[in-house]
């Protein structure tokens, strides 16, 4: 039997291939190791939309997604979407992600929800973050529908990375993309948070499978290479990824437990299996 669709693994390029001095040297890298399609959560201070559009040409990579600019982080932003009082704010930061991804032809933007308050309690503030975050969602599926760009929205777990994160669960994000009720916003699933957060990993993503538009890879706890040790089997999780027929792509964000490259044999190891010699499509 001729073994399944290779699934398509992006290089996350804010995590992987650190070593490298550069976006530019990050790209090239990452090219050489056999991927064909990358990350690149903040482009915007790597150069103008132009330069970081050519620097992913030279390098045959495509770019499969951006996150929108955070805000402040030396105060703590993590996102301006679901924060109150900032809605101008999110707007320009929304504008400017829009601008780096038509010109790097990068058909997804991971539309960040941000951080509660330092001093408050998630219960208390809940309510009115999920009404600014659905305000800005549809704002901004509005204008990502003209320009043929998909928003996603990724919770992030509040027990090991950020607990002060507003998005927290797929449940939480799913019951959000329902209020907003646009086909240009879909669910970002990170395999890591999902597990920390909920487990249940074989249902969580054939419930949420029609509305999934990226996933990402990470070992649990310390979030590095897929085949470290910890609690997934990505074997089986790929398998059936692959039952389903998931053509999206699965960006691999996690932080390589030395050096990058020789962390990547579980990905040559998936590819050869596929009859690939890279992760192209």
């Amino acid at each position: 039997m001729a073994p399944s669709a290779a699934l398509r693994l992006a290089a996350n390029l804010s995590w992987l291939f650190q070593e490298e001095a550069g976006l530019a040297a990050r790209m090239e890298a990452a090219a050489r190791a056999g991927f064909r399609a990358a990350e690149l959560a903040f482009p915007y201070a790597e150069g103008a939309p132009e330069e970081v559009s050519a620097a992913a040409q030279r390098a045959g990579l495509e770019l499969v997604l951006l996150n929108t600019p955070p805000g402040n982080r030396d105060n703590g932003d993590m996102g301006l979407g679901a924060v109150p009082g900032r809605q101008p704010e999110f707007r320009e930061a929304l504008d400017l992600a829009v601008q780096y991804a038509k010109e790097l032809k990068c058909p997804r933007i991971h539309i960040m929800a941000g951080r509660i308050p330092v001093d408050a309690e998630r219960e208390a503030v809940s309510a009115e973050m999920e009404a600014t975050f659905i305000e800005n969602l549809r704002y901004a599926a509005d204008i990502l529908a003209q320009e043929n760009l998909t928003g996603l929205l990724e919770p992030i777990n509040s027990r090991i990375t950020d607990s002060k994160y507003f998005l927290t669960t797929p449940q939480q994000a799913v019951a959000i993309l329902k209020k907003v009720g646009h086909p240009s916003l879909k669910l970002q699933l990170d395999i890591f948070h999902c597990q920390i957060m909920d487990g249940n990993l074989t249902q969580n993503l054939e419930t949420y499978f029609p509305v999934i538009g990226h996933i990402q890879i990470a070992q649990v706890p310390g979030r590095h290479e897929p085949d470290s040790p910890g609690e997934l089997n990505y074997p089986y999780l790929f398998q059936l990824l692959e039952s389903m027929d998931y053509s999206g792509y699965i960006g691999c964000e996690y932080k390589p437990k030395g050096d990058t490259l020789k962390g990547l044999g579980w990905a040559h190891s998936y590819w050869e299996s596929h009859g690939l010699l890279h992760g192209g499509s």
